[in-house]
């Protein structure tokens, strides 16, 4: 089955950011974070991550700024609890960051992390590395999230990417 979304990608891009998998909107555009409430393209800019404000239907401009763009899951849509476990697959998000070497591994909201790291995370870096990158839980940029929503620990991976 091919992916959803294309991933973003290069070796040794400053930061990849992983969600859990396209929502409904993303999908449907064909382009990462594109639902009307999410807050990620803004956050980017707002965190000094790209001089730019880029739309969702620039995504593969991410790479220009050494910003990487994947999911956990390639082949399943929709929100959190739609997707739940279905095309969530690890070992493939392992060997990808091990392959590309960013400097920081970040997930976009609690959900993606525990899919990804198999235990509960708390914001912020963890205690892990994958492949050689740094891993960061982030609060998630979807507007769904947005009673959970603090740019602070975004700022803290900034400075850390800079």
């Amino acid at each position: 089955m091919s992916p959803i979304l294309p991933d973003v990608l290069a070796p040794g891009m400053r930061v990849v950011f992983c969600g859990t998998a396209p929502g409904t909107a993303s999908a449907q555009a064909g382009a990462y974070y594109a639902g009307p409430g999410n807050r990620f393209w803004a956050t980017l800019h707002e965190v000094g991550l790209t001089p730019v404000l880029l739309l969702p239907a620039e995504f593969a401009r991410a790479a220009e700024f050494g910003i990487g763009l994947t999911d956990i899951s390639k082949t399943a849509s929709g929100s959190d609890a739609e997707v739940g476990d279905r095309g969530l697959d690890r070992k493939r998000l392992t060997a990808t960051i091990a392959t590309f070497a960013p400097g920081h591994l970040a997930f976009n909201g609690k959900n993606a992390a525990r899919a990804a790291l198999g235990r509960p995370v708390i914001y912020g870096p963890q205690p892990e590395t994958i492949g050689s990158a740094s891993v960061w839980v982030l609060p998630s940029t979807s507007g769904a999230a947005r009673g959970f929503w603090d740019i602070g620990p975004w700022r803290d991976l900034a400075r850390a990417v800079a």
